[in-house]
């Protein structure tokens, strides 16, 4: 065992044991988290607006902060952009973190110096809550690789921007410098494509103990390289151990994985955003990912059952972090030390443990189908498709799902558009079958599908293939091939798979 593992063990155990002083005490932790943010924030203008300095708690805080998206904070953010300060935070944001928008275009998410470290200790300490329960430490000595966005900034007012993933490489530690890969000038690589073949080539001889990124980018990385060697990625790198991941689920890809790497490797999830890093798995034997409650960020929940409701015109209760319970989907609200107040980031999450607070990222509250009033959502379509395949050779290496409410003939149904892995038998042998299974589990997802199956309102799910790299080369034609961006699971229209259709 070398000098560099031990001090990791130690290390690990450090920071565990820091972990567990606020995971212990989750109530009284948010609430000074609360009472710090608003100190620090009642004159900047948002702070003045809204009366911060007449907050005394989490109940004055929803009283005077509306929930807001960033659309209705924009006309603040704007003021910061154009390089106000004392907007939303106090001073100037370090960077903006720079993301595509919906409706404005791109989005411009502020970080400052006190939300900045929070995004780097995040990430180390996944790794070392790894080390601490598994006492695995030797992978500290080989490569490691982040595949992530360009570290090239601009520069807008006197503030840098760029994509998150780039802006973080810039924070890299000194000790992790000489293990991480790709070099520099292949990480500025713009061209996804291109970046991928340039890392495929830097790494091929090299000692890859950690690969990291979003699933579907990793995947086609480990193509490549199977591509190359005509081997599974496990035989290239015989030290490749450890994955990490985040940005969607890893279920759905897992056997894919497996199939390419030739064999299991332990896997480590994250949540983290340009808005925060909000949690990350804490353990190997427990479900779900361990929500942050001592990193600068103030949490609410709202049911997304509720979320449209508005009962006496002050909204949709917020419940704090006391208040949440298991198994309920809920709409994630931040308020955080980068000026973000209320805001609603779109993410929905279901809470697997209360002691201490577990999470997992059940879908976007703007991807759903509810055609019919099914609301189906992201964790349902998801959990489905990983039940349909337990026990078959099939392999997915994407999908999405939308509702097709006018047919040509028949009952209206979901249009699940698969693309397979051909290779090592990966297609089902009969399509007809396979959405029979797929349309039972669905049914025992939701009950709302269920009924509106049994009501003969709904046919069952239509499975239609999409062709090899189909959604690559979707993604390549709307300008989001690689870095964070990744494919919504459902939508309530056929925008996406109209234009899939189309390849």
């Amino acid at each position: 065992m070398s000098i560099k593992s031990i001090a990791a063990k130690i290390f690990a155990k450090k920071i565990y044991k820091k972990t567990q002083l606020w995971a212990s005490n989750p109530i009284e932790t948010q609430k000074k988290v609360l009472q710090k943010l608003i100190q620090e924030a009642k004159n900047t203008q948002f702070g003045i607006d809204h009366h911060f300095d007449q907050i005394k708690n989490e109940n004055d805080f929803a009283n005077q902060v509306p929930v807001r998206d960033y659309e209705a904070l924009k006309p603040y953010v704007d003021k910061v952009v154009k390089g106000e300060e004392n907007i939303l935070w106090k001073g100037k944001p370090l960077y903006f973190a720079k993301t595509s928008g919906t409706t404005s275009g791109a989005k411009y998410i502020p970080l400052t110096k006190e939300s900045m470290p929070y995004h780097i200790e995040a990430a180390r300490n996944a790794i070392l809550h790894y080390i601490h329960e598994t006492g695995k430490a030797d992978f500290v000595d080989g490569k490691m690789i982040f595949l992530q966005g360009s570290p090239i900034l601009e520069e807008k007012n006197g503030v840098k921007l760029g994509r998150l993933s780039g802006i973080v490489a810039h924070f890299v530690p000194k000790y992790l410098q000489k293990n991480r890969m790709p070099s520099w000038e292949t990480n500025c690589i713009e061209d996804w494509e291109t970046k991928v073949n340039a890392i495929v080539e830097e790494t091929f001889n090299e000692n890859m103990a950690v690969i990291s990124g979003i699933p579907s980018w990793v995947q086609m990385y480990f193509e490549k390289l199977h591509q190359k060697a005509g081997k599974p990625v496990g035989e290239i790198f015989k030290n490749f151990n450890l994955f990490i991941y985040g940005g969607v689920n890893y279920e759905p890809y897992r056997a894919k994985f497996e199939n390419l790497i030739g064999r299991k490797v332990d896997s480590i999830e994250l949540f983290p955003a340009s808005e925060g890093f909000f949690a990350y798995q804490d353990s190997q034997k427990e479900k779900g990912m361990l929500l942050l409650l001592n990193s600068g960020i103030f949490y609410e929940f709202i049911k997304s059952d509720e979320f449209h409701t508005d009962p006496d015109g002050s909204g949709p209760k917020r419940y704090t972090i006391g208040e949440v319970e298991l198994g309920v989907n809920y709409v994630l609200i931040i308020s955080t030390n980068a000026g973000l107040w209320g805001y609603n980031i779109g993410d929905t999450v279901q809470f697997t443990s209360l002691k201490p607070y577990r999470i997992i990222v059940s879908g976007r509250i703007k991807h759903y189908i509810s055609a019919f009033g099914e609301h189906v959502i992201g964790k349902e379509v998801e959990s489905a498709l990983q039940e349909a395949i337990i026990g078959t050779t099939i392999r997915i290496n994407e999908f999405t799902v939308a509702p097709q409410i006018t047919p040509a003939e028949g009952l209206p149904y979901h249009e699940w558009f698969i693309e397979f892995d051909p290779e090592a038998s990966g297609e089902p042998e009969d399509l007809e079958n396979f959405a029979e299974a797929l349309d039972n589990a669905m049914r025992k997802q939701n009950m709302y599908y269920d009924d509106l199956i049994v009501g003969k309102v709904l046919r069952k799910v239509v499975v239609t293939k999409v062709v090899k790299n189909g959604f690559q080369d979707y993604m390549k034609s709307i300008g989001k091939l690689g870095g964070q961006n990744k494919i919504p699971r459902l939508s309530n229209d056929r925008n996406i798979v109209d234009l899939l259709k189309s390849k």
